[in-house]
């Protein structure tokens, strides 16, 4: 399609939508409206750099907003709020009559979270002048995209720079002998929509997305087995501590778990799904049934569609896509962010790499601590972490002083009657700087950002624990946490 034929189409779509009418280049075109992409874009705008989003789901926020981290949130704490209705209020003083799940209502209520938030950041490019283009993009060249419209017909836009933030999807089950249907068979998307509560419900992978969904549905009332190839749960990066007290939190709430276990494959049998395992050492061989089975083996980048040879663009073997420190690929106007590149698949690496991408094609510089990205289940209780864990230090030789701290000695969670877990600091033993924070109980999610402010600026232990936290409050189990590690604790 000709430039001028693409002005003309983009001028027919713009009327009431906020979209470019000129044919002359853009500053910045971000591929993709995730996190990522719909922060890079909202920042370049702000830095007075003529930008557009192409984003093909046709709604903005990308997997997380949409079908993940927001959805999965709002189920998380509906389901927690029940639970708590049936075995935690009478204690408490709160007496209730019958209690009962209506899921229907419980799923209306997640998809209007997931509503707001995207029509929110349509709101923000609009107040930023951000062009939102709904449609799959495709490179023609390294300069020019084509995009194919939602509501029909094609368009290719021009860019001076380009930030590819295409994000993830979920991978599939290794060898391909597990399809996922999202019906009984399900990712963690369709476990977002089940439209009744499981019997039994099996879960195949042990990090945080698994724990997460299995403990809504545990909540709501299914039988849930996990089972984890690994020894331990949580997945990469979780203190191998925290990871037993967290699996011993989760049975005593009635998940069942499978460790060093793998699954070989699962097969549909008279309305219910087998599920066939076999022990990592490979000496024993079991078959559960379920009603429903998720498949949680992580995700992978999503490049489908993109023709990066076209742009050339490189991919490691890992199907991501290759950047240096500046976030820069093998073609020099294009950078890339997110999921799609090395590192976390979290949804606040993405908007910090974003916004750090944006500056470095303002500014020529940018930052991004990658020592300092938190990471949180939100299960119940939380478990939140940021830094190195013990394993980490051990394997590289550093010395290490620990300070813990648990709940149980703290005077807003026992008020709370709800006490389970600690706050455990590792810092260095010469200098007492913090390199790693680890919270397993309430709050843990809030209660990391101290930590993750405390790694970005240096601090030590003793910096912390000589700063005034409010009492009562959870808050001061960090702190104490912080004095155990270079001197005593006073409460405990």
């Amino acid at each position: 399609m000709s430039l001028t034929r693409s002005a003309a189409v983009l001028h027919r779509l713009s009327r009431g939508r906020g979209l470019a009418t000129s044919s002359a280049p853009y500053d910045a075109v971000i591929i993709g409206g995730g996190p990522g992409g719909y922060v890079a874009a909202i920042k370049a705008a702000q830095l007075g750099l003529r930008t557009a989003c192409i984003e093909k789901r046709g709604a903005l926020g990308g997997t997380c907003l949409n079908v993940g981290c927001i959805p999965s949130k709002a189920m998380l704490n509906n389901s927690h709020l029940y639970h708590q209705t049936q075995h935690d209020l009478q204690r408490r003083g709160i007496d209730v009559g019958s209690v009962s799940l209506n899921l229907a209502q419980m799923l209306k209520a997640k998809d209007q979270s997931v509503v707001g938030l995207t029509k929110g950041i349509e709101v923000l490019f609009k107040q930023n002048k951000v062009d939102y283009i709904k449609g799959a993009a495709s490179f023609v060249s390294p300069n020019r995209i084509a995009v194919k419209l939602l509501d029909g017909g094609e368009t290719e836009v021009e860019a001076t720079n380009i930030i590819i933030a295409t994000g993830s999807e979920v991978a599939p089950f290794p060898g391909g002998a597990i399809q996922i249907d999202e019906k009984q068979i399900v990712s963690s998307t369709g476990a977002l929509e089940l439209q009744q509560v499981p019997g039994k419900m099996v879960v195949i992978g042990g990090g945080i997305i698994g724990l997460e969904m299995g403990s809504v549905w545990s909540r709501l009332g299914s039988e849930v087995t996990v089972v984890e190839f690994l020894g331990g749960i949580g997945g990469a990066g979780i203190d191998e501590e925290v990871a037993k007290q967290f699996q011993k939190f989760l049975t005593k709430q009635g998940l069942k778990f499978k460790l060093n276990t793998k699954v070989l494959s699962a097969e549909k049998q008279d309305g219910k799904v087998i599920v066939h395992t076999q022990s990592a050492k490979g000496d024993k061989e079991e078959s559960l049934e379920a009603d429903v089975v998720l498949v949680s083996v992580g995700r992978r980048p999503y490049t489908e569609g993109l023709n990066l040879e076209a742009a050339g663009v490189q991919l490691d073997n890992k199907g991501r896509i290759v950047i240096d420190d500046q976030f820069t690929t093998s073609a020099k106007h294009i950078r890339c962010i997110g999921d799609v590149t090395f590192g976390p698949m979290l949804a606040h690496k993405a908007e910090e790499e974003g916004i750090a991408a944006v500056e470095y094609i303002k500014h020529g510089h940018g930052h991004v601590n990658y020592n300092a990205i938190p990471s949180v289940v939100y299960t119940h209780p939380e478990v939140a972490w940021v830094g190195k864990t013990e394993q980490d230090l051990k394997a590289a030789g550093v010395q290490y002083n620990i300070g813990k701290f648990p709940f149980a000695a703290n005077s807003r969670a026992k008020t709370n009657l709800d006490t389970e877990g600690f706050v455990k600091f590792l810092a260095e033993k010469e200098t007492d700087k913090i390199l790693g924070v680890h919270i397993i109980g309430p709050n843990a999610g809030e209660m990391i950002a101290e930590a993750v402010l405390a790694i970005e600026y240096g601090a030590s232990s003793e910096d912390i624990a000589r700063t005034t936290h409010a009492h009562p409050t959870l808050s001061e189990a960090f702190k104490e946490a912080a004095m155990a590690a270079y001197s005593k604790p006073i409460h405990f």
